[in-house]
C-alpha cells in the first residue's frame, strides 16, 4: 500500500529500469557535472557583463574566449539544450514524492528552454531572423536580452533540480519506500 501523495514507480526491466535503479546516483552526479559545468559558463558570462564591465560581444564564459565560435554556434546551445531535456527525461523515473514533482517542475520549465533553442536554430539553418529582427530571436528575447534571458531560464531550470536532488536524497520514510535507487543514505528520512 503506498502512501497518500506517493506514486508508487510500475516495476521494470531494461536499460531505463537500471539508470534508475542501480545507476541512478551515478547517473544524477554525472547530469549534475554537465549541469553546473554549464552553469558555470553562464555566470562568467555574467561577471564578464557586469562586473568586468566588457560588452555582451566580448562576454563569452571560460570556453568562449579561446573558442570563441562557440558562443555563436546555436548547434552547441541546442545540442545543451536537447541534452537537458532529455537527462531530466530518462532520470525522472527514479524519483519519487515531493522530489519527483520538483524534477518534473524542472523538466517542464526546459522543455519550453528547448523550445526557445529550437526556434534559434531553425533561424540559424533557414538562414532568416524570425520577428523582424535583425539577429536571430527567441520569444522571451523580444523582451529580455539574451544574455539575461538564458542566465534567467538556466537558474530557473537549476533551482527546481537542486531542491528536487535535496529531496531525493532526504526522502520522507513514505518516499524510501517507493525508492528504486540506493540515492539516500540508510536511516535518513526528513
Amino acid at each position: 500500500m503506498s502512501a497518500p501523495g506517493i506514486e508508487k514507480p510500475a516495476t521494470r526491466t531494461g536499460w531505463l529500469a537500471t539508470l534508475n535503479g542501480r545507476y541512478h546516483r551515478v547517473a544524477l552526479t554525472s547530469f549534475m557535472v554537465i549541469v553546473i559545468a554549464h552553469w558555470a559558463e553562464h555566470i562568467a558570462q555574467a561577471v564578464q557583463l557586469w562586473a568586468l564591465g566588457w560588452t555582451a560581444a566580448e562576454s563569452r564564459g571560460v570556453l568562449g574566449i579561446p573558442f570563441p565560435w562557440l558562443i555563436k554556434s546555436e548547434y552547441l546551445h541546442y545540442g545543451y539544450a536537447i541534452i537537458m531535456l532529455i537527462g531530466l527525461f530518462l532520470l525522472r523515473p527514479g524519483f519519487t514524492g515531493r522530489s519527483r514533482t520538483w524534477w518534473s517542475i524542472a523538466l517542464g520549465i526546459q522543455f519550453w528552454h528547448h523550445i526557445e533553442h529550437f526556434l534559434l536554430l531553425l533561424q540559424a539553418q533557414l538562414g532568416t531572423p524570425f520577428f523582424g529582427q535583425a539577429v536571430n530571436t527567441s520569444l522571451l528575447q523580444l523582451v529580455v536580452p539574451r544574455v539575461e534571458l538564458h542566465l534567467f531560464y538556466n537558474t530557473i531550470v537549476f533551482i527546481p533540480m537542486v531542491v528536487a536532488m535535496v529531496l531525493h536524497l532526504r526522502p520522507s520514510r513514505a518516499e524510501a519506500a517507493m525508492m528504486t535507487c540506493g540515492c539516500a543514505p540508510i536511516r535518513q528520512f526528513a
